[in-house]
C-alpha cells in the first residue's frame, strides 16, 4: 500500500499522540505541519512553541505557523506544493478557508471530541461534564465550512464515571484519538469508509467558558456544583467568594443531594474535608487554591481561617 500523505494541523498536547501515531504508521505520511504561532508564557513572557510544533521540530517535519492561514497565500500555496491526500485537524485553532479545504485531495478530517452532533464547538469537554453527562466520545468527521457539521466517518463512546475531571477526559481522548485517526484515513483512501450526515435532532452548542461561569452558586444543587468543579478543574476552576479572597475548589463530593440546608454556609469541618449547603443537598469541599496560597486540603484552609 503506498503511504497515504498526511499534512497535520494542531496546536495543544492533546494532539501530539495523534501527530506521533500517524508518523510511525506504516499506512501514512506526514510530511508537514501546521500550528499556531509561539505565544508568550510564564513569568517572563518567553516565546513559547506548541506542544506540536516542539514535536514537529525534534523529528524535523516542515513547520509553518501562519497568524491566520485564511489570510497568508504564501503558505497556501506552500501547502499546495505537498500534493497531500488529507489533511487532519485536530484542536489547531484556526478556522480553514474553502481554499485551504481544497488543497488535499481526498478530504480535510477533524478529530472532534464530541459524539455529533452535540457540543458542536470549542469546548466539547468541559461542556460535557459541566451539564453531568454519563458518556461522551470522539468522532472523526469530513471539515466543511460550518461549525463541525460535516459528515461524521467514525465515532468511539467514551464513559464519564462520577469523578471524571476535564483534565482526565483530555487524556483520555489523546489517547483513544490515534487510531481511529489512522482508520478514518485508510477507510476513505481505500473507498470503505462512507462517511453519514449528521443529523439535525440533538444539535447542542459547546461555546466557550466564561469567568462568571466559574463562580460556584451555592443555590444551585451539590451535583450541579461538582459537576461544574469536575468540568473546571485546573482550567481555569471552579471558585467562590469567602472573606473578600477568591477561593478555588479543586476537588469536591456529594454527601447529599437531596437536603435542605442553609444555603452557603459552611455547617461543619472534619477530616475529610468542609460541609457546604447548597440549594440541595450536602457537598464536601476536599482540596482548593485559597488565593494568594498553594493547593492545600480544604481541611487546612477551614483550620486557618480558625486561628
Amino acid at each position: 500500500m503506498t503511504k497515504i500523505k498526511v499534512i497535520f494541523f494542531g496546536t495543544p498536547d492533546i494532539g501530539v499522540k495523534s501527530l506521533d501515531y500517524l508518523y510511525n504508521s506504516e499506512k501514512t505520511q506526514v510530511v508537514a505541519v501546521v500550528t499556531q504561532p509561539d505565544k508568550p508564557a510564564g513569568r517572563g513572557k518567553h516565546l513559547r512553541p506548541s506542544p506540536i510544533k516542539v514535536y514537529a521540530t525534534e523529528k524535523g517535519l516542515p513547520v509553518f505557523q501562519p497568524k491566520s492561514i485564511r489570510k497568508e497565500p504564501d503558505i497556501i500555496n506552500a501547502l499546495k506544493e505537498y500534493e497531500p491526500d488529507f489533511f487532519v485537524t485536530f484542536a489547531f485553532g484556526q478556522i480553514l478557508s474553502q481554499e485551504v479545504l481544497d488543497i488535499p485531495k481526498y478530504e480535510t478530517i477533524n478529530l472532534h471530541a464530541s459524539l455529533l452532533p452535540k457540543y458542536r464547538g470549542a469546548n466539547p469537554i468541559q461542556r460535557c461534564i459541566i451539564n453531568g453527562d454519563k458518556e461522551t466520545g470522539i468522532c472523526t468527521m469530513i471539515t466543511e465550512l460550518g461549525l463541525d457539521c460535516g459528515d461524521v466517518c467514525m465515532q468511539e463512546k467514551i464513559k464519564i464515571p462520577e469523578d471524571m475531571t476535564c483534565e482526565d477526559l483530555w487524556l483520555k481522548i489523546s489517547d483513544d484519538s490515534p487510531e481511529l485517526l489512522e482508520q478514518t484515513l485508510v477507510g476513505l483512501y481505500e473507498g470503505t469508509l462512507n462517511p453519514c450526515p449528521q443529523c439535525q435532532d440533538g444539535v447542542c452548542m459547546a461555546d466557550k467558558l466564561k469567568k462568571e461561569e466559574t463562580l460556584i452558586d451555592w443555590n444551585k444543587s451539590a451535583q450541579e456544583i461538582h459537576n461544574l468543579v469536575r468540568g473546571v478543574y485546573k482550567s481555569p476552576s471552579a471558585f467562590f467568594i469567602h472573606n473578600d479572597k477568591i477561593v478555588k475548589v479543586l476537588k469536591t463530593k456529594v454527601l447529599a443531594d437531596n437536603e435542605t440546608c442553609p444555603v452557603g454556609e459552611i455547617l461543619k469541618a472534619d477530616k475529610e474535608g468542609v460541609i457546604m449547603g447548597t440549594g440541595k443537598g450536602l457537598i464536601r469541599l476536599i482540596q482548593v487554591k485559597p488565593e494568594g496560597k498553594g493547593e492545600m486540603l480544604a481541611r487546612d484552609w477551614y483550620n486557618g481561617l480558625r486561628n
